[in-house]
């Protein structure tokens, strides 16, 4: 690794590969609006802008989360000086002065400020200005083939000094599955206890499927010859699958849409019929079509961003600015349509069918909220990352398009998806944190490492992708957590897994400390079960099991807003089913026995089932990620002013009073509204 000449600085832990372009001994990094700054040297190397503070500890993982930015994650650079306006760099600018401070403005909220104040520092400053700016723009190595990871090298030692990882510190815990063999889906299948599925490796050659995984769970009646009749039927080949079995005898499915020109024989439907029904019961089609748009979710992220730099907007405004955005309206209705889902699936015994036209979207983060929703095991720290893991890696979420890594990409395919759903999560832990074995400390970690281009997790667009890697430079060697960067045993396969010799997200130990990672889990959350699950029917006491309306099993129901309506079955009828009123309750009736809308107490849960509070100020705005940016959120000030908090109260109580005015005020389960806590 080579470096440019300066003062002396502590040891640079490098990335494979990884190059010093320039560096600035002697720089300060603010710590706020005052005076409080930290001294060491700014780095830029051909993968991220670095800063080594001077009094660095002797042992240091390579990846530092307190002082590092991914260049990929620098949204925007500018260069200040007290004889000159501010101005933006990229690389076709001209900076035409000594910098006196650089501010970073970061994807994930952050914002580094960097200043050089001491004598000698000026030729330093001017060459770390422009390389970064440089760096950002030829930091464009994501592709949708892999390519252009040509830059990593693996050595062959492990690159961490006296720090090994330990992905799981508590005794009996169980180990994240990355579902990239065949024996992570058996595994976890039979956790579930999902009786009458079995693991099918059609696809394990994605000739059936490009986008899904190698391998599908599917009904164990059901051939893979039948099977492949079925894909030709859906968007993108995505078939159903299931995603979750719930104890009570419920299951969870996923799909694309039905393909438009699609002309199925009476076989293909017989097949459907088998895998969507097969003798268990009615099924439920849920679209996601009451929920955020890409295009509402890229708008309200980028609305929520823009508010959140220093001077954006005016104290007094600045929580009727919040609502403006639509970002927390758009967590509201996620949170209540997975509410929905979930409380179905507890309270009846049938199959939910999650439908997106592409399947790889708000599918993921529906299908994601349900399990957090109903299975125990998915609030523990392994079980949420295995959650990850199944229903948005190995499922094939295009992590690079939607996060915006590939500078090339068209901007209208951008949309934080993940980042929505981990800000539902952060809500689910906020309001049960006894339920949830981690923190929102692990959450703050898994948001800021999705912009980090040093792990296969987020770098490809499905396993497909992830499998091939690059062409150019095939890399023969893995990474582990404990060894570090290994050759593989002689006789083992190459597996895809490695991604190149790129280390999972999960690898913690190469980002944080251990006392750091120490604060990832909640030792007094649920410990959640790694072993099949509880059995017993955790259906609503007092209410009658698998009360469907019609004639029973084999019914096909669409859920919308929380009412289901019975429709004939998929390409029995070319006309759109009519909406029938003789039955269509609300699922606030699942709530009836605790009082349901407008009773006096909120409905007993049945075990294990999470139902939060979606409506108005029950969900809050992610403080710890969003306003870190801010100078007065850094120094604990931000509040509005009397009299503007005043002004904003009256706003919420008003938006409040029409709420009650155009009905009870519920939560997604006929709750009665909590307070804010």
């Amino acid at each position: 690794m080579s470096g440019a000449p300066g003062g002396r600085r502590p040891a640079f832990p490098g990335l494979p590969g990884e190059l010093v372009l320039e560096e600035a001994a002697g720089a300060r990094q603010r710590c706020g609006e005052g005076d409080g700054s930290v001294p060491g040297t700014l780095l830029c190397t051909n993968r991220r802008l670095a800063f080594l503070p001077a009094q660095a500890p002797g042992s240091r993982a390579f990846l530092h989360s307190e002082y590092d930015v991914a260049l990929p994650c620098i949204r925007k650079l500018v260069a200040a000086s007290s004889f000159t306006k501010p101005k933006v760099l990229t690389a076709a600018s001209t900076l035409k002065f000594i910098p006196e401070e650089l501010a970073v403005f970061c994807r994930d909220f952050r914002l580094l400020r960097f200043h050089f104040h001491e004598n000698g520092l000026a030729p330093q400053a001017f060459r770390v200005a422009n390389a970064i700016a440089q760096a950002r723009e030829a930091a464009a190595w994501l592709g949708d083939t892999g390519e252009g990871h040509d830059g990593w090298s693996c050595p062959a030692e492990a690159p961490l000094e006296g720090e090994e990882e330990e992905e799981e510190e508590e005794e009996g815990s169980a180990a994240t599955l990355l579902f990239e063999s065949l024996r992570d889906w058996e595994k976890e299948l039979k956790r579930l206890g999902a009786a009458g599925w079995r693991v099918s490796a059609v696809n394990e050659r994605f000739d059936m499927a490009p986008s899904l995984p190698r391998y599908l769970w599917v009904p164990s009646g059901l051939l893979d010859h039948d099977l492949k009749r079925i894909f030709a039927h859906f968007e993108e080949h995505r078939v159903p699958r299931l995603c979750w079995h719930h104890p009570g005898g419920s299951d969870l499915l996923r799909a694309a849409s039905f393909h438009a020109a699609s002309e199925p024989g009476s076989e293909d439907v017989r097949c459907l019929e088998a895998l969507l029904l097969g003798g268990r019961g009615p099924c439920v089609l849920a679209d996601t079509a009451e929920l955020p748009t890409l295009a509402d979710i890229q708008l309200a992220h980028l609305k929520l961003r823009a508010l959140c730099l220093p001077g954006a907007a005016a104290e007094e405004k600045w929580l009727s600015a919040l609502e403006g955005t639509r970002w927390l309206d758009h967590v509201r209705t996620c949170l209540r349509k997975a509410a929905e889902v979930a409380s179905l699936l507890v309270g009846r015994r049938c199959s939910v069918l999650l439908q997106e036209p592409s399947d790889r979207d708000l599918n993921c983060l529906l299908a994601s909220l349900v399990q957090l929703l109903g299975d125990p095991h998915a609030r523990t720290l392994p079980g949420f990352q295995s959650l990850v893991q199944r229903e948005w890696v190995a499922a094939g979420h295009p992590f690079p398009h939607r996060l915006g890594l590939l500078r090339r990409d068209s901007p209208r395919e951008e949309a934080p998806v993940f980042l929505l759903f981990l800000d539902c999560t952060w809500q689910l832990v906020r309001q049960f944190p006894a339920a949830f074995g981690f923190t929102e400390a692990y959450l703050l970690a898994l948001h800021d490492s999705s912009f980090a281009p040093y792990f296969s997790t987020f770098l490809f667009s499905c396993q497909r992708q992830r499998g091939r890697g690059s062409p150019h430079r095939p890399c023969s060697q893995t990474y582990t957590p404990v060894n570090g960067w290994r050759d593989p045993a002689p006789g083992l396969p190459r597996a895809g897994s490695a991604a190149r010799g790129l280390p999972a997200v999960w690898a913690w130990g190469l980002r944080y400390s251990r006392q750091q990672r120490a604060r990832f889990r909640n030792p007094a959350g649920a410990a959640g079960s790694v072993g099949p699950p509880d059995t017993a029917d955790p259906r609503t006491p007092g209410r009658p099991a698998d009360t469907w309306p019609g004639p029973g099993a084999g019914n096909v129901f669409v859920l919308t807003k929380g009412t289901l309506s019975p429709q004939p079955f998929p390409w029995r009828s070319g006309r759109p089913p009519p909406r029938l009123a003789r039955w269509a309750p609300s699922l606030e009736s699942l709530g009836e026995r605790g009082g349901g809308p407008g009773g006096n107490r909120p409905p007993a849960s049945p075990p294990g089932l999470l139902l939060p509070c979606a409506a108005g100020p029950s969900v809050r705005l992610w403080r710890r990620c969003y306003l870190r940016g801010l100078p007065e959120a850094q120094r604990g000030r931000f509040a509005p002013s009397p009299a503007g908090l005043a002004e904003e109260l009256r706003l919420l109580q008003d938006r409040l009073r029409a709420w009650r005015a155009a009905g009870p005020c519920t939560d997604t389960a006929g709750s009665p509204l909590a307070p804010s806590r």
